[in-house]
């Protein structure tokens, strides 16, 4: 089996890893493991790797690379493995995509390089990545509260009507409900193909946007089951009992979107489900206290109430 490449007909949740450390802060393969296996039991359509929640910047070029290539061996083709390339400079970019591409992604995520002002800066840099990097497919990440740079609707219009290699816009602008409405109105009226639209933002308001007309997410989040579940019923038209069962997870989705201690939080769920073996996040960076962990378990204590009130099966954690 051999994955194809990413295309303009993403759909569902393309999960953004995390990066399981041991923890004394070595890459944990072993964990990585258990991690995909976890993805793809709860059904995600894809796995992007590599990200910011990735911890991608704290990574080696040698640790990227080996952790790439584990996720990928234990995918083994079934879901395609889009990987973050964002760097800042073009050479990185191109040495990074290449090796992936070769080891077996089907595409890759590139964000504006910070300090990008004017739309013509924008629209050079763009055009700059996918002469680089050729045809190999690209997820454009709009994510201005990390990287300062905002796209306007026309030019992202311009953007994916001039460079067919762009595939997949990664909509991360908060608030930015209207924006989707308006991209996805500016398809319908014809002004260039339309392209899949997958948010991020830890998925806080996934069934507003599923409403607006997106196509999935592409994001994290501790329960990647939910996320899946909300897309499928959603798809089927069951968009009350969609926002319900969203509605139960919602108290955690707005918890893990705290800003620095996030993944931390993430990790921590990820540890008491056995899912990795270790919640640490490579230094520097935050660990919880025990005023956090408390706090988290209530959290998700009342998540299984929640899900009990919908006949829903709780969750089990370990200590």
């Amino acid at each position: 089996m051999t994955t194809p490449k990413l295309d303009e007909n993403a759909k569902g949740v393309f999960i953004i890893s995390a990066t399981p450390f041991e923890a004394n802060g070595a890459l944990d393969l072993e964990s990585t493991d258990r991690m995909v296996d976890y993805y793809l039991e709860a059904g995600v359509s894809g796995m992007t790797i590599l990200g910011v929640m990735g911890e991608a910047p704290k990574l080696t070029p040698d640790e990227s690379m080996a952790f790439c290539q584990r996720v990928l061996k234990r995918v083994n083709d079934h879901v395609p493995i889009v990987v973050g390339v964002s760097a800042p400079s073009l050479g990185s970019i191109e040495s990074l995509s290449s090796k992936v591409m070769d080891t077996g992604a089907a595409g890759v995520m590139v964000a504006p390089m910070p300090g990008l002002r004017t739309d013509r800066q924008i629209e050079n840099y763009f055009h700059d990545v996918c002469r680089t990097i050729g045809d190999t497919p690209v997820v454009l990440q709009d994510y201005p509260p990390s990287t300062g740079v905002y796209f306007s609707v026309e030019l992202l219009n311009k953007l994916f009507a001039d460079l067919p290699s762009l595939k997949i816009l990664k909509h991360e602008e908060s608030p930015g409900l209207r924006k989707i409405t308006q991209f996805r109105g500016d398809e319908k009226s014809g002004n260039r193909r339309r392209v899949s639209v997958l948010v991020g933002n830890g998925a806080l308001y996934l069934p507003q946007e599923l409403n607006r007309g997106v196509d999935g997410a592409m994001t994290g989040f501790a329960f990647a089951e939910m996320m899946v579940q909300v897309c499928s019923l959603h798809a089927v038209g069951k968009t009350e009992e969609a926002e319900d069962l969203f509605d139960a997870y919602l108290p955690l989705v707005r918890h893990e979107q705290q800003i620095g201690i996030g993944l931390s939080l993430r990790k921590e769920v990820l540890r008491r489900r056995g899912v990795i073996s270790s919640a640490a996040t490579r230094k520097p960076g935050p660990a919880l206290d025990k005023t956090d962990e408390a706090e988290l378990t209530a959290l998700l204590n009342r998540l299984n109430r929640k899900l009990e009130t919908l006949g829903k099966t709780p969750y089990s954690y370990s200590n």
